[in-house]
């Protein structure tokens, strides 16, 4: 065994000459241990809420979204659908096509995001897995059907019981007003009925958002014929997503943006990436912080060993294998802590997730979720234990550089 790491070793496990040593040992290993916890537990929940909103999204947004770079609407032609067609990695392709427009619903009126969509759009994304009342259809008999978020359908008091339809208005886009601008309001609005089939919630940001109709009445609010907003597609299941975003966009060109599931809600991913980094780095202060319990302890350990420091020089040793074995002694504090706290930072998220035992809202069912979400992740482990590790090396190095020389050399006059 190596010299230095056997007398560290029997150092780091023996009992010290002053109780006050072994106590703040002691504290040293549970302050890192806490943090490296803390890390794990920390960067778990933010990795959960991460997981939450991204599948809830898979629930509304297809796995890339095809969208013009200019304008908000384009043709697809010949070309343009058999390029998507031919893609072996698709699994499905919707045509949308979004606008404002006026909800009218008996007495009351609401401003709401329009969807129009064909008929492949409920396999390409799982929208109809989230409709909480009613039928997720967009056409009953031939009539058209309205597919609602949650808190549209409330602030109108929707029911869908096919009684008295949905009136959606949009300004005509060719109609010129003549005379008073009252008088004329009626004449230049577009407008289509639809009977409200189903009730969607899924999260806040659609459910008062958004009104799902099939896209052809789209169409003729906004007074087009072929047009559409962008092309949804859903993957197989064994498709690589960036290969199929890459390949998407040499075939298609620059007129058009080929958008994965990060990148249609690139603020919100970036602003949950950016507050957990944050979060990461004031955890790392803190830790910073708790190392000066490990100088502390080398230090008062170092001096408690001057007897030993000289008989080490008498039987050979030299000042570099009398710091080896004080910064072995450190960075032994410091894995011993880092791993305690991994592994019970590891439990605590592990039982976070079998039992859900800290509950959102204190358990009020008012959440989509009922418990906080944990989702572990290796890189996050090892970013953590690599900078608690990095802490805990200048931590053992800077009472070695600067105690134990001294110390050496008074033993050695």
């Amino acid at each position: 065994m190596n010299f230095p790491f056997y007398i560290a070793s029997r150092y780091l496990v023996s009992k010290k000459s002053r109780n006050a040593i072994n106590i703040i040992s002691i504290i040293s290993i549970l302050g890192v241990a806490v943090g490296t916890a803390a890390l794990v537990i920390i960067m778990s929940v933010f990795n959960g809420f991460e997981d939450l909103l991204t599948r809830l999204n898979n629930s509304f947004d297809p796995d890339i979204k095809v969208v013009p770079v200019h304008g908000k609407t384009f043709v697809p032609t010949e070309n343009f659908r058999a390029t998507i067609d031919g893609c072996d990695f698709i699994a499905s392709a919707s045509y949308t096509l979004e606008e404002n427009a006026l909800l009218q619903y008996g007495e009351k009126q609401l401003i709401a995001t329009i969807k129009g969509v064909d008929e492949k759009y409920l396999e390409t994304t799982g929208l109809d897995t989230m409709v909480v009342r009613g039928e997720p259809i967009l056409y009953n008999e031939g009539v058209a059907c309205a597919i609602m978020g949650a808190g549209v359908a409330y602030s109108m008091g929707v029911f869908c019981d096919y009684l008295e339809p949905l009136t959606i208005n949009i300004p005509s886009r060719t109609k010129e007003i003549h005379g008073n601008f009252s008088d004329a309001a009626s004449d230049i609005l577009n407008s289509v009925t639809a009977y409200p089939s189903g009730i969607f919630a899924i999260q806040q940001e659609y459910d008062t958002k958004y009104v799902v109709l099939p896209i052809d009445e789209v169409r003729k609010l906004l007074e087009f014929e072929t047009e559409v907003g962008a092309v949804e597609l859903k993957l197989k299941r064994n498709a690589n997503n960036d290969k199929s975003v890459e390949y998407l966009s040499q075939k298609l060109g620059d007129e058009f943006q080929i958008l994965d599931r990060k990148q249609q809600h690139e603020y919100a991913y970036k602003i949950m990436q950016s507050e957990k980094w944050a979060i990461f780095m004031i955890l790392i202060f803190i830790l910073l912080i708790a190392s000066f319990n490990i100088i502390a302890s080398i230090t008062m350990l170092i001096i408690d060993k001057r007897n030993d420091i000289s008989i080490l020089r008498s039987m050979g040793a030299n000042d570099k294998a009398i710091r080896r074995i004080f910064f072995i002694e450190g960075v032994g504090v410091s894995l011993v802590g880092a791993v305690a706290g991994l592994i019970f930072g590891g439990f605590i998220c592990w039982l976070q997730m079998t039992y859900g035992f800290v509950k959102l809202g204190g358990g009020s069912g008012s959440f989509i979720i009922d418990a906080y979400p944990v989702v572990v992740n290796m890189i996050d482990i090892l970013w953590s234990f690599a900078a608690v590790m990095l802490i805990g090396l200048f931590a053992a190095w800077l009472p070695v550089k600067v105690v134990t020389g001294r110390i050496a050399k008074s033993s050695g006059q």
